[in-house]
């Protein structure tokens, strides 16, 4: 597990969803004003993907370490192959209740809800699947059809219990289950709460493509702005988010894949079919206040195409999205209108009403 500190510029552009930041790295700290909005930074490596932490104010460091602490905590309990992990023993003890973690319990009731309300969009039950597709080692392969038949059949998410009373999780036996779908969401949430504390009112994670910020400005008085990465360039950008205190978090088919005989297969799995989902969506960026929530819906609405999820929008409501499509139409939702800044090149921008 890498651990870098670093007080200089971030590497912003190895995330889906990016945050923009002063190139500046001196500090003043002769004064309560300056103090307040002392700038600290730290990039660590954990979940498979390059973290970056910010944290404003005398107290930022101890934040950095706090917020450090809540990750690499959450790593290990939420992956499904850490032996030490509460996933890791869920699926070992598949056909009986297991005792697992707090976090573990609060993301799987996201996990659930979501599973339910989006009409298993979002399903915790591929494991096995994403597995056999190759897309956990990157040992890529395409499964025969009667494989991926059998794993599915194994994928019985409707027989999930979540005990909260005991702190337990049943899942049927012959299933494995992975919470990925909402993992670094939680984690990011749960770094700025860690961050908040310890005293800090001002800060920003970026936890590849999972983007969540702690008060409605930053010290300078200016809201947070955030990144849309153009999934046809990925060095560019469609789009500048300015933001107060949310969550935003990035799904698209252009951050994971594989090529196999000129078909492309990417690494979101549709929970009906067993295949990568092939779609008029390049990505999905979701808005809201929560981000285990947020995660949960990036990956969900990717699944739905672009008209399910915007059905979605209208009828469940409390989030906001852009969307990019095949097309090369981006479409920004009502309550983004205000806050969105087109950047990209040889898109169409659609802006339809509620």
């Amino acid at each position: 597990m890498k651990h870098i500190k670093t007080n200089c510029k971030l590497l912003c552009g190895l995330v889906a969803a990016v945050v923009i930041m002063s190139t500046s790295c001196s500090v003043r700290m002769d004064t309560p004003e300056t103090a307040a909005s002392e700038k600290h930074e730290s990039q660590v490596f954990a979940m498979d993907t390059v973290m970056m932490l910010t944290a404003y104010g005398e107290n930022g460091q101890e934040a950095l370490d706090a917020a450090e602490e809540v990750i690499y905590g959450l790593e290990m309990d939420l992956d499904p192959v850490n032996p030490a992990g509460s996933v890791y023993a869920i699926n070992a003890g598949a056909g009986s209740y297991v005792p697992v973690s707090q976090s573990c319990i609060e993301v799987m009731l996201t996990t659930m809800d979501k599973w339910r309300e989006t009409g298993g969009t979002i399903d915790p039950g591929l494991f096995p699947i994403i597995k056999a597709w190759g897309f956990t080692l990157g040992e890529y392969r395409v499964p025969d059809q009667t494989e991926i038949n059998g794993l599915l059949v194994d994928k019985n998410t409707e027989g999930i219990l979540v005990d909260e009373a005991t702190g337990c999780v049943y899942i049927p036996e012959r299933m494995e289950i992975s919470l990925g779908a909402v993992g670094k969401g939680y984690t990011a949430q749960e770094a700025l709460e860690a961050m908040e504390a310890v005293g800090v009112e001002s800060a920003i994670v970026s936890l590849g493509g999972n983007v969540q910020t702690l008060g409605d400005t930053k010290p300078n008085g200016t809201q947070w702005q955030v990144a849309v990465t153009d999934p046809n360039d990925t060095g560019t950008y469609v789009g500048i988010l300015s933001i107060g205190e949310a969550a935003v978090v990035t799904s698209g088919g252009y951050q994971r894949y594989f090529e196999q005989d000129g078909v492309t297969y990417i690494h979101i799995i549709d929970p009906e079919t067993g295949y990568p989902v092939d779609n008029d969506l390049l990505s999905v960026t979701v808005v809201t206040a929560d981000g285990a929530e947020a995660d949960a819906l990036s990956t969900s609405l990717f699944v739905m195409g672009a008209e399910g999820a915007l059905e979605h929008y209208r009828t469940v409501g409390g989030f906001e999205l852009v969307l990019i499509t095949e097309e090369n139409e981006i479409i920004v939702t009502p309550g983004l209108v205000d806050s969105f800044e087109e950047r990209g090149e040889g898109y169409v921008y659609e802006y339809p009403a509620e």
